[in-house]
């Protein structure tokens, strides 16, 4: 046959369903058709006897003869039914939709064999399968039902044109049936493929989509998954490289008075062993001539604020100005609050610059800027206007950075004429595999223990019936001059999820501790509102405080040991994480209770035991990258992913990951430019990757 060029005229496919595949699913090509990959396998390797069956039994596959077909019952009750019989025996066949394309597609083929697949149940002293899976023999349905059979995901609008998966199964068959005739040119280079033994590439299409065995097909897996990450990694590192040797920095050579004078005056407390780590990490990137970016992972409480203050006091010292951006006011607050007090006696000025700003201090802090008297500049998005003018900028901390678009975080670095050095950071672990991709192109530093004296928070899981102890247990809490949490999930009532809302919510808890003064906080506050009720809490005028996740980020008071999370089943993992770690800041004994109604899923039920189970937040990220996937993991939901994975899965493929970075940097190692004949495919390769969105993964 010859070759086709376009989709439409694909076997099976034409005019509406090319467009259908587009629209639906971006497939536009048979090269993208075959790059569209199963989602799972069933097995039909084995074919049953209709005295095999047994009641328990899961799919079943029968090769026999279909007759007796009658139609039974009127309206929403009709129904096609038909005999199945092979030489063991007879059972029935039941159809309640499709009953016309049924009827004419297979009732006037009493001799002809066919295999059908589906799960038996038996009623009435009988086997029947509703809805079968049928197939007549031919040499495409030979190569499916002998083996696995491969599952894709479809849309319901495709479902609807009946194209579903077994439809989008025949499209393929015909697909690699053209891929035979005119094979696709290799997509990896040659040495790689010798060196490695990877499957080639025309094989491993063909038996991911039509598998002969499970060896083969988990050989195609392994190296369509390899070359997925594979270029992935050689674009992200790639840029990498090539911005670290071609981009100049600003040179901080020394570390002066600042920096030393607080070391040794004003240190809170002895910095722990990873503290010490990532500093050394800074300072050699700060005194490399080139420009740092790097990404600072910590968990709630692990002191990346201290070590990003030192990153600033080193540019200080070398005569150039920092600033420190920070998603919410009242974050930009705390951290302003903080690092002031820190910074007592030392001589470095810091402000602190926010939308509630009046005029006259901004005109100063304006002012400041411009002529290098102030050193440290805190604020929120305030930061990134145009009337903000630093005299010699050197550099930006990010906190919270997946709260800010590529274009806000951008117009920091414009503010000066050599690109600051960049530290993002980070309390929402995240897993190695997600780092290794969204934040690629980054140095990453990582603070993977607790300051001293820090007592690990306990956790547990209660039900609503349990909620008078609670309440004793609240009580107790404040009779011993403790601060309490109670966060509820909304603000408004919901008519799509019964929840308490806030508002009764608060109602309720001035109900049964009369006795306390109770203060609530929510989004829709005005700031000064807002602040005046969080600063009741602070100055400990409120025992406790009623909120909405608000207090996720950037409230900051030791005494506040228990944090009642309500309706926990309605939060993700990393926000639970998130907010239980407002709680164990000072030396006593915190605790986080999860309150949840009695019935929910066994999957919610696995999320809140992992909280009971640990405080370790990267534990929590990887379980919570398995349980959800990598796009709606927190934190990576609001901007995507910087690339779509078509067959690899970041929770599962880690190990392939690793070795498919490791590759990638070998050989940019020995070629950045990738200018050597053996690696000329690989710059035409990363032109077609039009999936890869790097630009979301850049900081700077």
């Amino acid at each position: 046959m010859p070759e086709i060029k376009e989709l439409q005229y694909l076997k099976g496919v034409g005019p509406q369903r090319a467009k259908l595949l587009e629209t639906e699913l971006g497939i536009k090509s048979i090269d993208d058709l075959l790059h569209y990959f199963p989602y799972r396998y069933v097995d039909r390797s084995h074919i049953y006897s209709v005295r095999d069956l047994r009641p328990d039994m899961p799919y079943v596959q029968l090769r026999g003869y279909i007759s007796g077909f009658q139609t039974i019952g009127e309206g929403r009750k009709k129904r096609i039914t038909a005999t199945f019989a092979d030489n063991t025996g007879k059972m029935e066949l039941t159809w309640f939709k499709g009953l016309k394309y049924v009827e004419n597609k297979f009732s006037n083929k009493p001799n002809t064999e066919f295999y059908v697949f589906g799960k038996p149940v038996f009623f009435g002293g009988k086997f029947s399968i509703v809805h079968p899976e049928i197939d007549e023999q031919n040499p495409m349905n030979e190569m499916k039902v002998n083996g696995l059979q491969a599952m894709y995901n479809t849309t319901e609008k495709m479902k609807s044109a009946f194209l579903n998966s077994k439809a989008l199964q025949t499209i393929m068959y015909a697909a690699v049936k053209h891929l035979q005739e005119y094979p696709q040119p290799e997509s990896l280079p040659e040495y790689l493929i010798e060196k490695y033994r990877f499957m080639r590439l025309n094989y491993a299409l063909r038996n991911v989509h039509f598998p002969v065995s499970q060896e083969l097909l988990k050989s195609a897996q392994n190296r369509l998954k390899f070359e997925e990450l594979f270029y992935i990694q050689l674009s992200i590192l790639r840029k990498r490289i090539h911005r670290e040797n071609n981009t100049g920095g600003l040179l901080f050579p020394h570390i002066g008075d600042y920096f030393n004078r607080f070391y040794k005056n004003n240190l809170p407390f002895e910095l722990t062993n990873a503290q010490k780590r990532v500093l050394r990490e800074i300072r050699s990137d700060v005194g490399s001539g080139k420009q740092m970016n790097r990404l600072l992972q910590g968990d709630v409480g692990s002191g990346k604020t201290l070590v990003a203050l030192m990153a600033m006091l080193m540019a200080a010292d070398n005569n150039y100005q920092a600033c420190m951006m920070a998603p919410t006011e009242i974050l930009a607050t705390q951290h302003y609050l903080n690092l002031s007090e820190m910074l007592q006696g030392t001589g470095v000025n810091i402000a602190l610059l926010t939308g509630s700003t009046k005029k006259k201090e901004r005109d100063e802090i304006h002012s400041a800027l411009r002529n290098g008297s102030l050193h440290i500049l805190i604020g929120t998005h305030a930061l990134i206007e145009d009337t903000v003018q630093f005299q010699n900028l050197g550099l930006v901390v990010i906190d919270e950075q997946h709260r800010f678009g590529v274009e806000q975080r951008a117009k920091l670095w414009s503010k000066n004429d050599t690109p600051p050095h960049i530290l993002v950071m980070t309390a929402t672990p995240i897993p190695r595999t997600l780092a290794m991709t969204i934040y690629g192109d980054l140095r990453v530093s990582v603070i993977d223990e607790l300051p001293p004296g820090r007592t690990p928070i306990q956790t547990y899981h209660y039900y609503d019936n349990k909620r008078e102890s609670i309440n004793n247990f609240i009580r107790t809490q404040v009779q011993s001059g403790r601060q309490i949490y109670i966060v509820y999930p909304l603000i408004q009532e919901s008519e799509k999820i019964d929840l308490k809302n806030l508002e009764d919510g608060y109602e309720d808890v001035k109900k049964k501790f009369p006795e306390f003064n109770i203060c609530m906080v929510h989004g829709k506050m005005k700031p000064a509102e807002k602040e005046e009720e969080m600063q009741k809490f602070v100055r400990g005028e409120a025992q406790i405080m009623v909120a909405t996740t608000v207090i996720e980020v950037g409230v900051n008071v030791p005494n506040a040991t228990v944090m009642i999370i309500e309706n926990a089943n309605r939060f993700g993992l990393s926000q639970l994480h998130q907010l239980r770690g407002r709680v164990g800041r000072g030396s006593n004994q915190s605790y986080c209770i999860l309150m949840s109604p009695y019935q929910i899923s066994q999957e919610t039920k696995q999320r809140l035991e992992i909280m009971v189970q640990t405080n370790d937040g990267f534990e929590i990220s990887e379980a919570d990258l398995k349980m959800r996937g990598p796009g709606d993991m927190e934190g990576t939901a609001q901007s995507g992913l910087p690339f779509e994975l078509r067959i690899a899965n970041l929770a599962k493929d880690e190990h392939i990951l690793e070795f498919a970075r490791k590759v990638a940097l070998e050989i940019l190692q020995d070629d950045p430019r990738l200018e050597k004949q053996q690696n000329s495919l690989l710059p035409v390769q990363l032109a077609k990757m039009t999936h890869i969105r790097t630009d979301l993964s850049e900081i700077s």
